[in-house]
């Protein structure tokens, strides 16, 4: 296809939307590279020409004609819906479009739009289109944008305030010590590596301190070179926010970008390395990007480390790179290098031994090291006290000491996680035998049985 930048004559805008806003007034009202005001934060603004969007013109020709080959007629409004872009900038590629016989206008669609159709041209152009890439959606963003765009919001989150992180962790008895290293961890947004024995709470930690970090975050659908494309926006992970308008009606916000809450993705004995990579789809033809790149600007949460089935030496030489220099390098199945920013809170979390699991050049790299133990009895308490009555139970006098009694007898250490599994399992008990939940010695004896099983914790 001959470049559209080389060619002349292209039709006026003649839609609806609003004129864009001088260059130097645009300017004014920026508060980052292409944001501008948005509420009481900011989004990107959308491009009012080709040359705004800041991608290769002849791709977003291309994904208009495959956008537009499913559909028997269409219009520029249509279109722009679907890629994300605005009628404006899609009706001047339409009309080169039908400059070159590809499309054809059967008439109007309104009194700003056309309704078009595909040629017998068009239809083969857009097949070529398919072999090359299978991608239809959003237009891309450029890697060069993205990692712009997000670098400057990184920048410019609200800071994790010591306030916020008790709160985030309110529901656990952590002791203070604990607590102010996750929260300085979060805080500087270093990575954080928690060990300790099963059932002390370490992925639990992970998750709450999620709620710790303020901000909302724009991603874009997808990325790109050329036409190679790389889905970004995933809404099976990312928790999608809604926007207000826009304070200036000649302004609209960019949507090929979408805003989330700030990343929370946990992997856990199912990682390989090659999750970890591009995964390149030949039936579509375009990548899915991995798990850490989905995660910037929030935590990536890998639990249980060592029980992958890669050695955890290999997985973690994958990251250090990234953690020193802050972007990560992927590769095309062309070959080409990509290179992407590595802008996140990584945490790892195991309960083997450390020297197991990871070497000092490795440990070095780590921002935080927290030890999680099992729980003094004072902090078994009261985790069983305040879970019981978050359940609208009431722990009868003596129960407790009891249980004290046979975790002596039978040799158990006391897990943060039991007071809860078993208080659940004294819920099913009551819901079986069809009344109400109380936790009375029978019950809380046989949830024991169920939980535990009649082996002693030697023989496990």
């Amino acid at each position: 296809m001959t470049s559209i930048f080389a060619r002349r004559g292209a039709v006026a805008d003649t839609t609806a939307e609003p004129a864009p806003v001088p260059e130097a007034q645009a300017a004014d009202l920026l508060v980052g590279p292409g944001l501008i005001p948005l509420g009481a934060g900011h989004a990107p603004v959308a491009p009012t020409s080709t040359s705004d969007a800041g991608y290769d013109v002849d791709v977003l020709a291309a994904l208009v004609l495959k956008t537009a080959y499913s559909m028997t007629k269409f219009t520029a409004a249509e279109i722009a819906k679907r890629m994300c872009l605005s009628s404006a900038l899609v009706s001047v590629l339409l009309d080169q479009h039908r400059r070159d016989k590809l499309v054809e206008i059967l008439g109007e669609a309104g009194q700003f739009d056309f309704r078009y159709v595909m040629t017998g041209l068009g239809h083969e152009r857009a097949q070529r289109a398919f072999d090359v890439s299978g991608y239809v959606g959003p237009a891309p963003v450029s890697v060069e944008r993205y990692a712009e765009v997000l670098q400057w919001q990184v920048d410019h989150f609200p800071p994790v305030s010591a306030d916020a992180v008790r709160a985030a962790v309110r529901d656990l008895v952590l002791p203070d010590d604990v607590i102010e290293v996750a929260g300085l961890a979060c805080a500087s947004a270093r990575s954080l590596f928690v060990f300790g024995p099963a059932g002390t709470g370490k992925t639990t930690v992970g998750h709450l301190l999620h709620g710790a970090l303020a901000g909302d975050l724009w991603i874009p659908h997808c990325i790109g070179i050329g036409n190679s494309i790389v889905r970004i926006y995933d809404p099976q992970l990312h928790e999608t926010r809604q926007t207000p308008e826009t304070p200036d009606p000649a302004l609209r916000v960019d949507r090929r970008w979408a805003c989330i809450r700030r990343p929370f993705l946990v992997a856990g004995g199912e990682l390989t390395l090659d999750a970890l990579e591009l995964s390149y789809s030949t039936a579509h033809r375009y990548y899915e990007a991995p798990l850490h790149l989905k995660a910037n600007g929030g935590i990536f949460l890998l639990a249980d480390l060592g029980y992958q089935r890669a050695a955890p030496l290999d997985l973690l030489s994958r990251w250090i790179f990234p953690l020193e220099r802050r972007v990560d390098y992927l590769t095309l199945s062309t070959g080409q290098k990509l290179t992407v920013p590595f802008l996140l809170m990584l945490i790892l979390s195991t309960n083997l031994e450390p020297e197991k699991v990871m070497n000092a050049a490795f440990l070095r790299r780590m921002g935080y090291r927290l030890h999680l133990d099992h729980p003094e009895p004072e902090a078994y308490r009261t985790i069983f006290t305040r879970y019981a009555e978050a359940r609208g139970a009431t722990v009868p006098p003596g129960m407790i000491e009891a249980l004290f009694a046979r975790y002596e007898a039978e040799q158990r250490p006391l897990r943060s996680c039991e007071p809860r599994d078993l208080i659940e399992r004294a819920r099913d008990i009551c819901g079986y035998q069809g009344r109400g939940f109380e936790l009375t010695m029978d019950v809380v004896d046989r949830a024991w049985r169920g939980y535990f099983g009649s082996r002693l914790a030697t023989e496990e």
